[in-house]
């Protein structure tokens, strides 16, 4: 009897963990995403009263979200690109440092916790090699691949707006380290 409070304690507590996994699959958020984000905090709980970080993946298509995905896990990109006119078009902040995401494959399963460690601006034209190299994650020609692929992608965004890319747009460079693994 005396061990009654914290039982029913324990599945009030489950009970509400299945009602927030349930209300995020009903938002459309794979289950994989809450279940990642548990098991980070139950190994950190310092984060267990914060809200649960925003879930996404690189790119645009199948084929390279789930390529920059596993290169995440693997440690080999460590960097994000996007325009800086995305942020002022949305009237939105620039990311912070410290900030986390659920990176996800296309089909939304998590597969690791990113955080944000530094954030610039920098012009399109005066993206460094090794900058370039920690986003692309590879060696091979980062530089050149870097441009060839933000500028194709940056083009095709910016062509729904009616806008052209430029050597002097703005790029919002996120360096960023894997926290915590691949959902198992």
């Amino acid at each position: 009897m005396k061990h009654l409070p914290a039982l029913l304690l324990l599945i009030l507590m489950s009970c509400k963990s299945e009602t927030e996994k349930k209300t995020n699959i009903e938002n459309g958020i794979d289950p994989t995403v809450v279940d990642m984000w548990s098991d980070f905090t139950d190994a950190n709980p310092e984060f267990k009263n914060g809200e649960m970080p925003e879930s996404w993946f690189f790119h645009n298509n199948r084929k390279d979200a789930n390529r920059l995905a596993q290169l995440t896990l693997t440690g080999k990109k460590q960097a994000s690109s996007g325009l800086y006119l995305w942020y002022e078009e949305a009237s939105i902040d620039l990311p912070e440092v410290g900030t986390q995401h659920i990176i996800t494959n296309f089909d939304g399963k998590a597969q690791a916790i990113i955080e944000i460690r530094k954030v610039d601006t920098i012009p399109f034209n005066q993206i460094a090699y090794g900058y370039a190299e920690l986003d692309m994650g590879t060696t091979i020609e980062p530089l050149k691949r870097w441009k060839n692929a933000h500028w194709d992608f940056f083009a095709g965004a910016m062509k729904e707006s009616g806008q052209q890319p430029t050597e002097e747009m703005l790029v919002v460079c996120e360096w960023f380290e894997t926290i915590w693994p691949e959902y198992k």
